[in-house]
């Protein structure tokens, strides 16, 4: 899917930040959708559904993490959080329980967009052809061109994010990857303003959803003060 007309749903209580987002998004080339409600934003995804979501954390009917929850149940779309709790601490919870990307309130809607392009280019990857590869490591399987991932087994459900930062990994081959150069590698160069400390958020939830103990990695090992690394032995075919 192109980033442009991509469906965007903006969820968020206050009119007049609706107004502003869906102004600048649709300046940049998107169709995008409103609610006002954490209720109403559900329903909304079951009838019309996006190819992002931002999404406020203070919701009248159900709360924004509460809506973040259900539509990881279900979904893997793109969800940037809005807040206008800014801490360190409320951004790690945002991504702790899912987010992509997480904006502090008030925000530059110029940023935002951005943001967003970065979101939807994540996905435009995830989409090219890959020539259907699979990528393989002793118990687990990567499947990009079926956002599929397998553990010993059993099925992993994975953001787009969580699935690009362990194929980055595993295509590294052991050797061991900064957190820089794992942003690089899921968002592009030139977006400094992601912090680098995200990744470590994603990687203990790749960690969780993978089994994986950090302290005696299968999948997923850290080498303190320079990065992380596969810590199995990856190979690679072609998937059949």
């Amino acid at each position: 899917m192109s980033r442009s007309r991509a469906p965007i749903l903006v969820v968020d209580d206050d009119a007049k930040i609706v107004k502003l987002l869906q102004t600048y998004l649709e300046r940049d080339g998107h169709r995008v959708t409103t609610a006002g409600d954490g209720r109403s934003a559900l329903a909304s995804m079951v009838l019309d559904p996006p190819a992002l979501v931002v999404l406020d954390v203070m919701l009248p009917e159900i709360d924004g993490l509460t809506v973040l929850r259900a539509i990881r149940q279900r979904d893997s779309v793109p969800v940037l959080m809005l807040s206008a709790r800014g801490t360190a601490r409320d951004r790690v919870e945002g991504l702790q329980e899912g987010a992509d990307d997480y904006v502090a309130k008030p925000f530059s809607p110029a940023e935002l967009v951005l943001r967003v392009r970065r979101l939807l280019r994540v996905l435009d990857d995830h989409r090219k052809p890959h020539g259907h590869e699979v990528l393989r490591m002793e118990g687990l399987s990567i499947d990009r061109d079926r956002h599929d991932v397998v553990v010993d087994g059993r099925r992993a459900d994975l953001t787009r994010i969580e699935l690009e930062i362990l194929a980055a990994l595993v295509e590294a081959r052991g050797r061991v990857l900064s957190r820089e150069q794992l942003l690089d590698a899921i968002h592009g160069r030139g977006e400094a303003y992601v912090l680098d400390r995200t990744i470590d958020v994603h990687i203990r939830r790749l960690r969780r959803k993978l089994g994986d103990d950090p302290t005696a990695p299968r999948f997923v090992g850290t080498v303190r003060g320079v990065g992380y690394r596969a810590a199995g032995s990856p190979t690679q075919d072609d998937g059949s």
